[in-house]
């Protein structure tokens, strides 16, 4: 397993995507959060296709911390079924992924 990742979800709302970033990163499971949007989401759900306007939120965590930032995202999130993906960094800068570290390390 990876020890570093990247994980993303998605939400239909700017202020919602800041208090997932804001969160994860107070409780120190992700030492940071981005988010991009608006992003057009075209996927299917309860058996019609639907195209609507969200919110990416990228975290950078460990992979020690995951399962504290899954668990968070899923109790703060609105979606019934919210995207969580992560997704193993692979290569990075010693000084980024060091601060990475200390950003998630439990306190």
């Amino acid at each position: 397993m990876a020890e570093y990742l990247t994980v993303l979800t998605t939400t239909d709302a700017a202020e919602k995507a800041r208090t997932l970033a804001v969160g994860a990163v107070e409780a120190e499971v992700a030492a940071c959060a981005q988010i991009d949007g608006p992003i057009t989401s075209v996927y299917r759900w309860e058996g019609a296709v639907q195209t609507d306007q969200e919110w990416r939120v990228l975290y950078k965590t460990t992979a020690e911390r995951y399962p504290e930032l899954e668990a968070y995202i899923k109790q703060v999130h609105d979606y019934d079924t919210p995207e969580i993906i992560a997704i193993p960094v692979t290569h990075g800068s010693d000084a980024y992924l060091s601060w990475v570290s200390e950003e998630t390390a439990r306190g």
